[in-house]
């Protein structure tokens, strides 16, 4: 399923708030495992230049265009435990 029919089908949706919320995280789950390919970053930043992705009008579209948008950013790792050669005497 493209991102254009993704949107589409979330656009027929009358969902607002939490249900918009959580029907725009389900397709995106979908989206992401199920795909012809691997869910990365570029692979968000592909689906959000679809035209369908522009202006999408419904809360639960989006929502989803959320979702993606918040695919495209890098993960940032939380601070590590130092090594024990790392300790200050």
């Amino acid at each position: 399923m493209t991102v254009g029919q993704i949107i589409e089908g979330l656009e027929q949706s009358a969902a607002t708030g939490e249900a918009a919320q959580v029907a725009a995280r389900l397709v995106f789950l979908k989206w992401a495992l199920a795909g012809s390919g691997p869910a990365t970053a570029q692979a968000a930043r592909d689906a959000l230049r679809e035209r369908a992705a522009q202006c999408p009008s419904s809360a639960a579209a989006q929502a989803f265009v959320g979702y993606l948008q918040q695919a495209t950013r890098p993960i940032c790792r939380p601070a590590g435990r130092r090594t024990r050669g790392a300790r200050p005497q």
